[in-house]
């Protein structure tokens, strides 16, 4: 990265509960990141009071008053004509016209989505951005894409979400070789859309080809064998919301059976760690924050009701795009493709 301070500019108004819930996780990122600069963009006088209220302890940041609202129900020509003031436009725009500065936001999908392609644009070579997530699985985790941006692809877009996903697992994961699966209904090489053989062929010849392990199946994805899962968008994003529901309805059966009795209270008791130990492996604040890969530029969407921790965890994200050059990895690997 060429020198300069790290900047993230933050859409305070994003999200249930700002903009307190993003000024708390400003505060607990910077923690650990003292010397990046945060730019907040939103209603100035609600964002001095909450810090003042709650005694946040937060330094080196700026904040820039913007009046518009964005709100899930606007259509993308109400965003583009009559939101310019809005916290989401304005922090993009600053994201684009600032050298190490990254976007990081809890509002609107599809305003975020809308203006951040708007801004700045993509990555020649790259035809699409897709949304990128860490999933975990029984190993670690897994990076997965696109979850939402794309309903229709070609096969030529999911080698590019290949692409750009190994350059994003080569910053989280410096030191592993990433197996890249793509997903399907089976594993034969019969199975399956056109797209998807299109999409194998891409990648079989090219580079990747010594990382690619061929079809994966949704009941493999937490298995730890696919580092790198590709998908279409329509498929990635019911894929994530149906384990989100599944996960929460383990979770609150889990509750009831250990309160149903004291027997059943002492025997949580004493498997009290290793439940511990599983919550935190799939606690989804921890892979809080949601890429746009495939932009010139770095924006983050963080889940709409995300806590501040997990708030913390998206603006880390951020952070380490900045830091580790994605773009330029991205940019690198298209031409040696």
């Amino acid at each position: 990265m060429s020198e300069g301070q790290v900047e993230i500019a933050i859409d305070a108004m994003g999200g249930e509960n700002s903009p307190f819930k993003v000024l708390k996780g400003v505060e607990l990122f910077q923690l650990k990141e003292k010397d990046a600069k945060v730019i907040f963009f939103g209603d100035e006088v609600a964002i001095y009071q909450s810090i003042k209220k709650n005694n946040l302890n937060i330094s080196n940041y700026e904040v820039i008053n913007t009046i518009d609202i964005i709100s899930d129900e606007d259509s993308v020509n109400t965003i583009l004509r009559s939101k310019k003031n809005s916290s989401i436009y304005k922090g993009l725009e600053f994201a684009k016209q600032n050298q190490n500065t990254g976007f990081v936001s809890s509002g609107s999908t599809a305003a975020i989505m809308v203006l951040s392609r708007l801004h700045m644009g993509m990555i020649e070579g790259i035809d699409r951005p897709a949304i990128c997530s860490l999933v975990p699985n029984k190993k670690n985790f897994s990076l997965m894409l696109d979850l939402g941006a794309n309903v229709i692809v070609s096969g030529s877009n999911l080698f590019q979400f290949a692409l750009m996903g190994f350059c994003y697992y080569s910053i989280i994961n410096k030191n592993t070789k990433p197996k890249i699966g793509i997903l399907n209904i089976g594993t034969e090489n019969n199975k399956g859309l056109e797209f998807l053989q299109e999409a194998a062929d891409l990648i079989e010849s090219s580079f990747l080809n010594k990382h690619f392990i061929g079809f994966i199946e949704p009941n493999k994805i937490t298995s730890g064998d696919c580092d790198i899962i590709v998908s279409d968008g329509y498929t990635g994003n019911i894929m994530l919301k149906s384990a989100e529901g599944i996960s929460n309805f383990i979770t609150s059966n889990l509750k009831d059976i250990f309160n149903k009795s004291l027997i059943n209270k002492i025997s949580y008791k004493l498997i009290e760690k290793d439940l511990k130990k599983l919550k935190d492996q799939v606690n989804p604040d921890i892979y809080n924050g949601a890429t746009l890969i495939g932009l010139n530029g770095i924006s983050v969407k963080s889940h709409g009701n995300a806590n501040p921790i997990a708030f913390s965890y998206a603006l880390k994200q951020c952070h380490n795009f900045i830091t580790n050059n994605l773009n330029k990895k991205i940019i690198e690997s298209i031409k040696n493709k």
